[in-house]
């Protein structure tokens, strides 16, 4: 396993534990978060640019209740992680789950170690009508 799949590992594993600054810590400075996103109004999924614009991610997931995140693989090439990801969800305003099978995240690495780029490739269909109610 490489630097980068052990960062994704350590990034999923603070995650879990609620360890924001950990998971920043890995951030370039300048970080593309939700890069080549479409607009479609769901806070979790919004482009941000900068490690402090990404902290936003965190607080935005307020809005949700996750009941089941499980990472199930981790792939790579190159400076390029692929993460498939199993994910159960309720929006708290809304009362609407949200079922993820094999949502896959993409980690771009720079040649320090850091992520530059980050975007969840998700069904931001069922993220909107879910957050809409």
């Amino acid at each position: 396993m490489s630097a980068n799949s052990n960062a994704v590992r350590e990034i999923y594993e603070a995650f879990g534990r609620g360890d924001i600054p950990t998971i920043l810590a890995k951030l370039d400075e300048n970080v593309e978060w939700e890069y080549g996103a479409a607009p479609h109004g769901v806070p979790w999924l919004q482009p941000r640019r900068g490690r402090n614009e990404a902290s936003k991610f965190f607080e935005s997931l307020a809005a949700i209740e996750i009941h089941s995140f499980v990472p199930k693989a981790i792939l790579e090439g190159g400076s390029v992680v692929v993460a498939l990801i199993d994910l159960l969800f309720t929006v708290k305003n809304t009362g609407k789950k949200v079922t993820e099978e094999d949502e896959t995240h993409v980690w771009r690495f720079n040649d320090a170690g850091k992520v530059v780029r980050f975007r969840h490739c998700a069904d931001t269909n069922q993220h909107a009508q879910a957050y809409r109610g």
